[in-house]
Parts: structure tokens; sequence; C-alpha cells
């Protein structure tokens, strides 16, 4: 199966994640909400699959680069 990495675009606090492990996702559905400069920026899958890893957690700050989800499809 081809794995697809989700990455954060941009630098912020995770403030909702909205898969977990073993879920269905389809394409353009959300991943995670990070907030960035007092916005909230919804995360989406690029690709209809199975989130087989998150790297995150809700209350987590990321920056640019870092794994968010890994999704097999």
């Amino acid at each position: 199966m081809e794995r697809e990495i989700i990455e954060a675009p941009l630098s912020g606090k995770i403030l909702e994640v909205k898969v977990a492990v073993g879920s269905e996702v389809d394409e353009w559905e959300e991943v995670c909400v990070i907030e960035a400069m007092k916005m909230e920026n919804p995360i989406i899958s690029p690709v209809q699959g199975v989130v087989t890893e998150i790297k995150i957690t809700a209350g987590q700050v990321v920056k640019p680069g870092d794994t968010i989800a890994v999704i097999e499809y």
C-alpha cells in the first residue's frame, strides 16, 4: 500500500484531533485543527485511506514539517 505523510504546514498549537488510528478518511476530510496567529486552520487529508499513525495530541505545539499523521491508501 502507498503511504501519505501529512505534515504541519505552519507553526501553531493543535486544538483538536479529529481522527484516530484505524479510522477511514475521505479525501478533503479534516484530520486536525491548528491554531496559528489566533486563527483556526483545518488540516485536511489529501487522499482517501486508513489512518495508520497519529503523531500529535491536542495542546501540542508543532512547527512546519512536523508529522501529523500517516495514511495508507
